[in-house]
């Protein structure tokens, strides 16, 4: 099977099982020279699955690759490094005890021979990925410990790892999952130098607004099978959408019918220990309620709704439930007050990798089906598992299966169930879409709106707007840590969110708006 000339890489047919799912269904795809490919599609589409395969990390079961005109079969990234195609995963594939230089020059130390022996050469790794930072514009210290410096700033390391193999194929897998707006910008311009270089890009990506600015084609995935390939400028969002899930998904977002009744918690004034984080702020919760809580980058959102489960300490302020005082100090004590916590670093802080769905599903609840001679009820820890999955509508081939092998949605279903299963009244939820694609969205929006039904209450902490918007009763701004205003009803504007997010130590700011 000849290469077409126009196109660097071509895959035919490519097809990959794991145990109880068909991953992959006789795929093809093509990819030209300098250009930037989207490779869209829902979690568990296979987008990760076939790039893997590209890559050596998983073996395909039948079908061909043909990379610069030959066939092609990596038995290894290193295989696929070396004949010139590299990857920024997913998952950020870094060694936090070693120095930034150390982690991008990781298996090719540059050496420095001194008689019989081969020394790794320090200075010239400084240098070279000074020259590096140089090259792509960015601070990073290159003796700085990579476990030191912030996520987006690793995310950052692993981009300038794969620019440096000087590679003609470069996927990059969900690579602004950790980044700002700023530092977003910042890679599309490296990315339009590789393009310009003649380097192609597949760029995996959830984020509509980023495709339509970076791509020059876009492929979508579904049900591991390729449904479409067209030129970006042929395609809108809701056209995208349509082949992602196969439906109409012109509503976006389930109506919430929950009408908020009581307050359910007060906040007062909860200023945190770090002088640099959050400072007097007060809210309420009202049962049946979905707050939102909306600001910029450096915020100070995540900060605070983790002092109110017991992360982080604070110096000033009250947390109320019901009228009660309940004094939290620890994890231990939000839980018993009837809280639950879905973490905004789901696959960092929410999910127990290597553990099965059942073990994920029951870990905050093993007190509560422990007898008094210290032993759990595994009968009991069993059924709720599964019965509460079953509600959540979570996919998996059985619940022994580990949690890291679903897809990110289902990975974020199981979380809803792990803490719907402790019987909490209220929920925080810190970004509970990021990396989850539309279908998999609404889904959650429908869960989170059947809780409020229900008379739950929630906090959804969220940088999409629309999804504050159509999501929340009421919506709360912060910025810089301090409370800037609430917004309900038509005020509920991406244009008031702004204005607020935006707002503290300018001198348009005054006390009655943060209330």
């Amino acid at each position: 099977m000849s290469l077409d000339n126009t196109n660097i890489l071509e895959m035919h047919n490519i097809s990959k099982a794991f145990p109880g799912v068909q991953a992959l269904k006789d795929v093809s795809f093509q990819l030209k020279p300098g250009t930037v490919h989207a490779l869209m599609g829902e979690n568990g589409a296979g987008k990760s699955t076939l790039m893997k395969c590209l890559f050596g990390i998983y073996k395909k079961d039948d079908g061909e690759i043909n990379l610069n005109g030959e066939i092609a079969n990596f038995k290894s990234s290193r295989d696929a490094l070396e004949s010139g195609v590299s990857m920024i995963h997913q998952e950020l594939n870094v060694v936090p005890d070693q120095s930034v230089m150390e982690n991008i020059w990781l298996g090719r130390e540059h050496t420095l021979r001194i008689g019989p022996f081969h020394l790794v050469n320090h200075k010239r790794m400084a240098s070279e990925t000074g020259k590096l930072m140089e090259q792509l514009e960015m601070e990073i210290e290159p003796r700085g410990r990579m476990g030191s410096i912030s996520i987006s700033h690793q995310q950052a390391c692993e981009i300038a790892k794969a620019v440096s193999y000087n590679a003609s194929v470069v996927v990059m897998d969900e690579p602004t999952s950790s980044l700002s707006e700023k530092e977003v910008n910042h890679l599309f311009k490296i990315i339009r130098r590789l393009r310009s270089q003649n380097v192609a890009v597949i760029y995996i990506s959830h984020k509509m607004s980023e495709i339509f600015q970076i791509a020059d084609e876009i492929s979508v995935m579904r049900d591991g099978e390729m449904v479409a390939t067209a030129p970006a400028k042929e395609l809108d969002e809701d056209k995208l959408i349509n082949l992602m899930v196969g439906r109409d998904m012109s509503q976006r977002f389930p109506t919430v019918e929950a009408i908020p009744g009581k307050v359910e918690m007060q906040v007062k004034n909860l200023t945190s220990a770090d002088e640099n984080s959050f400072k007097d702020v007060s809210f309420d919760l009202r049962r049946g309620e979905i707050l939102g809580i909306g600001g910029l980058v450096g915020a100070q959102r995540t900060e605070l709704v983790e002092s109110i489960f017991g992360l982080r300490p604070v110096v000033e302020g009250s947390v109320t439930i019901e009228g009660n005082d309940i004094g939290i100090q620890t994890v231990k004590d939000a839980i018993a007050s009837g809280m639950g916590l879905i973490t905004e670093d789901r696959r960092g802080a929410g999910i127990f990798p290597l553990l099965n769905i059942t073990e994920n599903t029951s870990m905050p609840s093993l007190d509560r089906l422990t007898n008094k001679a210290g032993l759990i009820d595994h009968k009991t820890l069993l059924k709720q598992s599964r019965e509460m999955n079953e509600k959540f509508k979570t996919k998996t081939p059985t619940m022994e299966t580990p949690i890291k092998s679903l897809s990110g949605g289902n990975q974020q279903k199981v979380i809803v169930a792990r803490w719907m299963m402790t019987l909490p009244e209220i929920l925080i939820m810190d970004e509970p879409t990021r990396g989850i694609d539309v279908g998999a969205k609404y889904e959650i929006y429908c869960i989170m709106a059947d809780l409020a039904k229900a008379g739950k209450s929630i906090i959804m902490v969220s940088s999409e707007m629309p999804e504050l918007i159509g999501m929340s009763h009421r919506i709360m701004v912060l910025c810089a840590g301090r409370k800037t205003g609430i917004l309900k009803g038509e005020e509920r504007t991406q244009e008031n969110i702004m204005r607020l997010a935006a707002m503290f130590g300018h001198d348009d700011f005054k006390e009655e708006d943060a209330s």
